[in-house]
């Protein structure tokens, strides 16, 4: 049995003996970090599957890729632990065969399993674990990428927030990660610095990687408590980026390890070592690495002169000055065009400051404090945008805009949400005496409309906009107040002036409610309010419709109504044109109309014969002047009575002249009398005058028509019967 005791890591300065008690420290070593990376990994995992929280998702896979680094790692120290013990043996057995002609001379290598084996580790599963972590953190990282960008692609350029809210014990995981893995990234380090246990840069580079991300959850919350998520926001893509990068600098260091030369029986470095996790792994390096680049690039050793030193041993003063510097700093504050701050001194409000740049006392006697702009996200209890106090802010106190803006605006269109409906009275039937009036009927009802009713608002008070709520509940407070008042404004109109109203009047009058409400918000010890600071700059009802179900019925009662006030255009149009053909004018027509109407009055009441007689004359004359069919028809009426007057007077003269006539010779007036009246009878007539002496007459006669097809067009003479 080959004996041996446990040995401590050498110091600085002192070489160490590469035998298999060096390499079982470093075995020991490889598998605690083992555990304490598989651990922190799964710590983070569980945590942020249980609270949705994409910061820790994020940390736990570029931890987790650390396990199989500190697995390789393990694995190459025990095959050196059992490389060392096979050489030893050999060594032992070459000493007791004494004989140089031994099978163990001759055969060589051909018994050193355990040798060939660590180099078939090092050419084929060092860079496979390399190629296996480069990879899988180049892949992690670019979906993680592709998966923030379609977040911040869908939020319309707003980078994503974290889930969760912060909590304490996201801070103590984060804050355990950190101390445990710089610890530990530490200790690995100063074993890394003796060359038998080189290799173990790769693992501390992953433990000092977990202990920064750690160190970054812990801060990222507490910055959250307080009251901005920005660093939290910017987490995920500083991790995706990092994962991208550390893959990236695998893959490099792979390619370049092809290229570097190397000395005999020195082992390769593994490609998955981070130079530059190393460098925080053993900072302690880093002013020996300028130091030496320094004098490499001036060509002379300027960490020894006597100004180098100076500085060396003035650094604490310097450093001192420096941290006064940026203390005194802390002096002058800029603020932002768009933003208001709030000095607050010793924690007590002091003063409003305007933009531009300001002087007040250093931190942390007089800090400034500018209210951030927060609202309620669908996904998300709140989420912080940014910091602004006068800019305009919307809030959709209604149904939200419909999701396309570009076509016509219709009742029947979709919202981007839920729509909301306002409880209006329903519309005054009775008005247009359609039907009985509900109240008639001892009944009663509501209707429901979809209002769009968007506030644009300002912050004029600082002061008090930061004082009469906190940050997340200032819009939704807001909202409340906003919307009972709205409900108390609108149960008292009816659908007919909400949908169709004198939109002008309704906005004025609701804005005058809804600043009133606000200026009683934030009470004052005196139980006043002294408001939410802010202006109101419009709000109104821009849209309102029914339910898509019954927008149909109500665009039939609307097109009833449509042609309702076309048919009765239509009557007033033909109205104007029948008076306008009748009397010639409309003013003309309703005049008469009067005066018609004037005279039946008179008649039934038995006026006077003069007074109808005189409002007769007077509705002739209007009759006379008009210029229509009724003035053609008094005109044509008149002529007539004038033709039948005059032939009566000529019928009664002639009659006069005949009775003169007989008088004069009455048995001449008789056969005149006699013969006019035979003429008239005999007219048209055909007369045969025979003698009275022929005994036997016949008569033969050809009954033919007179008119033929021939002389049907004859002019009036020239047709046979006319001879």
């Amino acid at each position: 049995m080959v004996g041996y005791v446990e040995v401590e890591p050498p110091r600085a300065g002192q070489r160490m003996k590469a035998d298999y008690l060096t390499y079982r420290k470093a075995t020991s070593v490889s598998v605690l970090g083992l555990v304490i990376q598989t651990a922190q990994a799964l710590i983070l995992l569980i945590y942020g599957v249980l609270h949705r929280d994409t910061v820790t998702l994020s940390g736990a896979l570029i931890v987790g890729f650390g396990v199989p680094v500190w697995l390789g790692l393990s694995i190459v120290f025990d095959q050196h632990r059992r490389e060392r013990i096979e050489a030893l043996e050999a060594e032992a057995l070459a000493q007791t065969s004494g004989a140089s002609g031994s099978v163990f001379d001759s055969s060589g290598d051909e018994f050193r399993v355990a040798s060939r084996r660590l180099a078939s580790l090092y050419r084929y599963f060092i860079p496979a674990v390399s190629l296996l972590v480069g990879g899988g953190l180049l892949l992690a990282g670019i979906l993680r990428i592709r998966v923030i960008g379609s977040q911040i692609k869908a939020q319309e350029g707003q980078i994503p927030a974290s889930l969760s809210d912060p909590d304490g014990w996201a801070i103590a995981v984060g804050l355990g990660m950190a101390v445990t893995g710089f610890i530990f990234a530490r200790f690995v380090s100063g074993m890394a610095k003796h060359p038998a246990w080189a290799n173990l840069r790769g693992g501390a580079a992953y433990a000092v990687a977990s202990s920064l991300i750690g160190l970054a959850i812990t801060v990222g919350h507490f910055v959250d408590y307080a009251g901005t998520d920005a660093v939290r926001r910017h987490l995920p893509i500083a991790l995706a980026l990092l994962m991208v990068l550390l893959g990236a600098e695998v893959f490099l260091n792979f390619v370049l390890d092809l290229y570097r030369p190397r000395k005999a029986g020195e082992n390769p470095r593994p490609a998955f070592d981070s130079r530059v996790l190393s460098f925080v792994a053993a900072p302690d390096r880093i002013a020996k690495s300028v130091s030496e680049a320094i004098n490499y690039q001036l060509g002379f050793d300027v960490s020894s002169s006597w100004f180098y030193q100076l500085i060396s041993r003035r650094i604490g003063a310097l450093a001192a000055v420096a941290v006064l510097v940026v203390w005194g700093l802390s002096s002058f504050t800029v603020i932002q065009p768009h933003q208001q701050g709030m000095v607050l001194r010793w924690g007590s409000f002091s003063r409003v400051i305007e933009p531009g740049l300001n002087v007040k006392l250093p931190w942390p006697m007089e800090r400034v404090e500018i209210p951030d702009y927060s609202r309620k996200l669908p996904d998300r209890p709140r989420e912080v945008l940014g910091y602004t106090t006068t800019g305009v802010r919307v809030l959709d106190l209604g149904s939200p805009p419909p999701a396309n803006t570009m076509t016509a605006i219709l009742w029947t269109n979709d919202h981007v949400g839920e729509e909301v409906y306002q409880v209006v009275q329903p519309s005054r039937l009775e008005s247009l005496r359609m039907v009985e009036p509900a109240t008639r009927r001892g009944e009663s009802g509501v209707a429901l409309v979809s209002v769009e009713i968007p506030m644009y608002y300002a912050v004029r008070d600082v002061r008090q906009f930061d004082s009469f709520a906190p940050p997340e509940m200032r819009d939704g407070l807001l909202e409340a107040v906003a919307r009972r008042e709205i409900m108390r404004f609108l149960s008292h109109r009816t659908v007919d002036e909400v949908v169709g109203g004198d939109r002008a009047s309704l906005n004025e009058e609701l804005a005058r409610s809804l600043r009133s409400a606000f200026e009683r918000l934030n009470p004052g010890p005196d139980g006043v309010g002294r408001g939410a600071g802010i202006e109101v700059l419009f709000v109104g009802i821009t849209n309102a419709h029914p339910n898509k179900a019954v927008s149909q019925s109500f665009e039939k009662v609307v097109q009833a109504d449509r042609k309702m006030e076309a048919k009765i255009e239509s009557a007033r149009k033909e109205e104007v044109e029948i008076l306008t053909k009748v009397v010639g004018s409309t003013d003309l027509a309703r005049r008469l109309s009067e005066e018609i109407v004037t005279l039946e009055r008179m008649q039934l009441e038995k006026a006077a014969a003069g007074a109808i007689t005189e409002q007769e004359l007077k509705i002739q004359s209007l009759l006379e002047r008009a210029g229509g069919s009724a003035s053609e028809l008094v005109a044509r009426a008149k002529a007539e009575r004038w033709t039948r007057h005059m032939g009566e007077r000529g019928r009664a003269s002639r009659y006069l002249g005949q009775i003169v006539a007989f008088e004069a010779s009455p048995a001449v007036f008789r056969a005149g009398e006699y013969f006019d009246a035979l003429r008239a009878a005999m007219a048209g007539s055909r007369v045969f005058i025979v003698s009275d002496a022929v005994s036997d007459l016949r008569l033969q006669a050809e009954l033919q028509d007179v008119d033929t097809g021939v002389s049907t067009f004859m002019p009036r003479g020239d047709s046979p019967r006319d001879y």
